[in-house]
Parts: structure tokens; sequence; C-alpha cells
């Protein structure tokens, strides 16, 4: 009979709650953070909390939104532009992502 493989899954997924590894989740409770995520580069594992709870962002771009909207994008986009890059073990990267 063959054995059968149990995965492990990894307890910091659980902890943060989150389904998988670079699966961000909204954290509406949390005092100051408003997402999470357990993110994962080849064998390097990290908990990363980010965005600012509450705030406006302009979101995802949407046909017929305002320059202004557009610019706060560009703008949030210009000044994160070397922490983005750092790639996903970054939280602008992940604020990126999903946030903006």
């Amino acid at each position: 009979m063959p054995a059968k493989r149990k995965s492990k899954r990894d307890p910091r997924l659980a902890r943060a709650g989150v389904s998988g590894f670079n699966k961000p989740k909204r954290t509406p409770n949390h005092p100051k953070k408003s997402h999470i995520v357990v993110a994962k580069e080849g064998d390097k594992v990290k908990t990363i909390r980010f965005g600012q709870q509450g705030a406006k962002t302009a979101g995802k771009p949407k046909k017929g939104e305002s320059r202004r909207i557009k610019m706060k994008r560009k703008s949030f986009k210009a000044r994160h532009r070397k922490n983005i890059a750092k790639g996903k073990m970054s939280a602008a990267y992940w604020a990126n992502k999903v946030k903006w």
C-alpha cells in the first residue's frame, strides 16, 4: 500500500487567515493596516501588513474616471517606484497591486 503524503500547511497561513501564499486579504478590524499577505519568493516566507486603514485610494482604473483620480494613482506609483520594484517581499509592491 503506497504511503499517502500529507502536506503540512504552513502555520503562518493560518495565523494570518489567508488561503495561500501571495494571496492578500482585507483586515477591516486591524487598527492601522488594511490588508495582510503571506508573501513567498523562493524559500523565503514573510508576513506583510500593508495599506492605510480607511485611506481613500484611487483603486483600479475605471472607464470615465476623473483626471484627479488618474493623477493621484500616477503620483503614488511615482513616489513609491523604488520600493515597488523590490518585488513581492515589500509592502509597497502589494499596496500597488491591490489598492492602486
